[in-house]
């Protein structure tokens, strides 16, 4: 979403104020720093860089600094009491008036600051998205009202707003008219968009898939983040209807043990997660499965982790996002003692991340010998003489050609190599 978020923001000062991105922050005459405020972690790295950007505004008055995103939701005042040099201030919600804040910024001294919630308001003065590559996020809906005990969402993206779906087929059709052959919908909790007023829960982003895949020239469609307890047979049902909808899912469970789910107020169990999985592979055999996991939550037993452990091998994950537990603000389990220490926080983290990492390698290696149809992505990150491609299945693929002119276009590739990050793969 942040990554979504920051090229709108780049759309727009392009076209209103003639900015171009530089990748060297002494060039700049205007630096913006989207942040995520989701882990403790985050938000320190946050004014660790405005402390390095403080050091180029000394040589360079004129420069303008601006802080973005949940961080700057979440603090408002407080960035500009902790790093006074800011100028701007602004929320996910009102990337679309940065250009405003900016020109406020250019003869006011006080620094501007708009962390308010508008609904979709900013999707209506963005520019027609850029499109950087063959694949391309767009966002359906914006903010979360779940109310997990542990997480901050709701408080700095606000409640949930789904897009017209209208203005989002537009959208995707004006990529796919600049060469985007994929598009991955995004929410922070993206089953949860609604097309209307019928609340049945996955339809609205089931319809949403069904239209798009209608559009020619869109061969694949992926969604993130979903939860499980919007997951609705209507969505289960798409993946035996609609091919172009990739055969990879990303559903957080963030635990194994009822007992910590129901403490993270997650309202699905451990068997209702195992249910979901079981009906969509019963639709889509041979589905890649990655989730979210917090490890050490208060009140996380021996017995509960192992629970998590178990569900690992039970559900056959291929990939996570797992994090150790940190208090956030705003937040229910804040009042929860924290009774995991850190050293144990710490070994849980690695036992789980360890045990996905083997499922993981396990599933490359079966694939070494297969042919996969895959769409090559751009020129491979560690070896500049090789193209990257993405399977169906998310993994990423490295392969040597004679030209660049495959990036964007679909290819067989034959896989010979599994290694721990990627996969070897030679033309079909």
């Amino acid at each position: 979403m942040n990554e979504y978020d920051s090229n709108r923001v780049g759309d727009l000062l392009g076209e209103s104020h003639g900015f171009e991105i530089t990748s060297k922050p002494e060039e700049a005459d205007l630096i913006l720093l989207n942040t995520c405020s989701i882990r403790e972690k985050a938000q320190e790295k946050v004014f660790h860089e405005l402390g390095r950007w403080k050091k180029l505004k000394k040589l360079k008055p004129e420069l303008k600094i601006g802080v973005g995103g949940c961080v700057a939701s979440q603090e408002g005042k407080n960035i500009i009491s902790r790093a006074p040099f800011v100028d701007i201030v602004f929320g996910p919600q009102t990337i679309h008036r940065v250009p405003d804040l900016y020109q406020s910024s250019l003869v006011n001294c006080n620094p501007g600051i708009d962390i308010e919630f508008p609904k979709t308001e900013k999707f209506d003065y963005l520019p027609s998205p850029s499109s950087k590559g063959p694949s391309a996020f767009v966002s359906i809906m914006e903010g979360c009202n779940k109310y997990c005990t542990y997480c901050v969402v709701p408080h700095t993206r606000g409640h949930e707003v789904s897009r017209d779906k209208k203005d989002i087929l537009e959208e995707v059709r004006a990529l796919v008219d600049k060469g985007v052959r994929e598009v991955n919908f995004l929410g922070q909790n993206v089953n949860a968009y609604r097309d209307g007023k019928d609340k049945t829960k996955g339809l609205g982003l089931a319809n949403l898939i069904r239209e798009s895949s209608e559009i020619e020239g869109l061969d694949r469609i992926r969604f993130t983040t979903s939860h499980p307890f919007e997951f609705g047979q209507e969505l289960v049902n798409v993946y035996g209807e609609v091919p172009e909808l990739v055969s990879h899912l990303h559903l957080p469970v963030q635990s194994g043990s009822n007992s910590i789910l129901k403490l993270m107020r997650r309202r699905h169990t451990r068997e209702d997660y195992i249910d979901l999985i079981s009906r969509i592979k019963g639709k889509r055999p041979g589905i890649s499965l990655s989730s979210d996991f917090i490890v050490g939550f208060p009140g996380e037993t021996e017995e509960d982790f192992m629970l998590t452990l178990d569900l690992v091998d039970q559900i056959g994950f291929d990939e996570s996002y797992s994090f150790m537990y940190s208090p956030r603000p705003n937040t229910t389990a804040l009042e929860f003692e924290d009774d995991v220490s850190p050293d144990k926080k710490k070994e849980r983290l690695s036992s789980l991340q360890n045990k996905i990492k083997n499922n993981a390698n396990i599933i490359s290696r079966r694939m070494v010998g297969t042919t996969e149809s895959c769409l090559v992505t751009g020129v491979s990150k560690k070896d500049p003489g090789q193209l990257q491609a993405r399977t169906e299945n998310n993994r990423v693929v490295n392969f040597n050609a004679s030209s660049h002119s495959m990036i964007g276009e679909f290819i067989n590739l034959d896989i010979v190599e599994a290694l721990p990050n990627s996969l070897r793969g030679v033309i079909a």
